[in-house]
Order: structure tokens, then sequence, then C-alpha cells
């Protein structure tokens, strides 16, 4: 082997950030069964759904206005089905509680294809879900995720509860706890309603650790293509309360 042959091979390339990202994009196309770029080449299914951040979080809160109010739209599942069949290219992602009782498609009057939405007791970002909205902002082109707390948190409740009594709960539900209980302890530190600052607390910090998720999201967010941004339902009303917007 010559000289140069051998300084070419020890040569350290750095991919820059944007290479990077752009790799990992068209890599999680290739993982879910297609090429990302071969999706870009292609209209979107629904596009209605390509919008700035600012315009898809004017549109959540415009369609969760209307759940309040009680004048949701009607819409029309069977003749969107066709299109849908092909892809998906949804206006928002949603990290929401598995709570019941909280329903994101609801909430935001939006139909199929709108929103892709990943639930967890207590709406925190651990890998897996991390992942999936890597994959929903890198390959779908979301321009926006929410991550949805709400009123009267079962998980959040018992992660104090757990912290209090020193003593775990049950089964895989510790998990939970480890997940939650930064907030929690930190809202047991200022005192006051505790379980309200809790909930509060616990989405602002999956709000901070989602915009700061290397190397996809980070990377989205420093470029202005997406926004990450908390909010609260409201059992009472229904109403979501924006919190933790950048």
């Amino acid at each position: 082997m010559c000289d140069r042959c051998s300084e070419d091979t020890h040569d350290e390339i750095r991919p820059s950030r944007r290479s990077a990202m752009l790799f990992t994009a068209s890599a999680l196309g290739f993982a879910f069964g297609g090429v990302a770029l071969a999706k870009e080449a292609k209209a979107p299914p629904k596009p209605q759904n390509v919008l700035s951040p600012d315009a898809s979080l004017k549109r959540l809160m415009e369609g969760n206005a209307r759940y309040v109010a009680g004048v949701a739209r009607r819409h029309d599942f069977k003749h969107e089905r066709e299109a849908l069949a092909g892809g998906q290219n949804p206006f928002a992602a949603v990290l929401s509680c598995a709570d019941s009782r909280i329903a994101p498609e609801y909430a935001f009057d939006s139909g199929r294809g709108d929103l892709f939405v990943c639930r967890v007791a207590g709406n925190f970002a651990g890998v897996e879900t991390i992942a999936s909205l890597e994959y929903a902002v890198a390959v779908l082109g979301a321009p926006l995720i929410l991550v949805l707390g709400h009123d009267a948190c079962g998980a959040v409740d018992a992660t104090l509860k757990a912290i209090k009594d020193n003593k775990s709960p049950p089964g895989h539900i510790p998990s939970l706890v480890d997940a939650i209980a930064p907030a929690a302890k930190a809202a047991m530190q200022r005192g006051g309603e505790v379980l309200d600052q809790a909930i509060r607390q616990n989405v602002t910090d999956n709000v901070a650790k989602l915009k700061s998720a290397a190397p996809i999201l980070n990377a989205a967010v420093d470029q202005g293509k997406l926004k990450v941004v908390g909010g609260i339902y409201r059992l009472t009303t229904g109403t979501v309360d924006l919190i933790a917007q950048s």
C-alpha cells in the first residue's frame, strides 16, 4: 500500500450535524418500509396538513376551541381512506397520557391522518417514544410536537405517593414512577398544590427533553422546522392551556 493510500485510510471523516440528520432520516425511511426521499417526491395525501410550526399550533388550538364549544366538524372518514392508504403527513405529533378521558383526536377536533399520537401513562418521553417522534418529524415531516398533560393525572399522583411513602408500587409501574420522579420531587420541594405543580413540571421537563433530543429533534428545532410545546388538558372544560412555549 502506498503512503498516500495509508494516510487516506486513517483520515478521520467528521460528518456535519445536518448531514447526520439527513442520513438518519433516510435510514428511518428504509427501516419503516420506505425511502424518505421517495416519499418527498410524492404529493402528500393531505396537502392541507403541510404547515409551518406556528400554523400547526394555531390549527390545533382552533380545533380545541371547537371541541370545547361543542361544535366539532363532521369528518368524512370514508372518502379519505384511499388517499391515506398510500401514506400519511400529520400536521402535528402529540405525546399524551394514556388516561381514557384524554383523546387528542377528539380534543383537537381532528381527522384521520392529522395527528401522530404517542400515549403513555404520565406523558413522558422514554426511548421508544422519542424514536417514534423522530420518525414523525424526520420521515413524515410533522412540524409540531405537543406534550399534553392533564388535571388529576393518576400516574403523577401515584409517583408522589410512592415517594412520600417510600414504597414501590407493584408490577412494572415503578418504571413510570422513575420517569416522573424528578418532576414530582421538584414540586414537593416547592409545596402548595403539589399534584398540579408536578403535572405542570412533568410537561415542562419533557418539552425540554424533546427539544434537546439529538441528533434529529434538536436539529429540526434549531433549523426552525419544528416547534415543541406543552399543554394541560382541563377535565372539566376540555380546554387545553398551553405552557412551555418556545
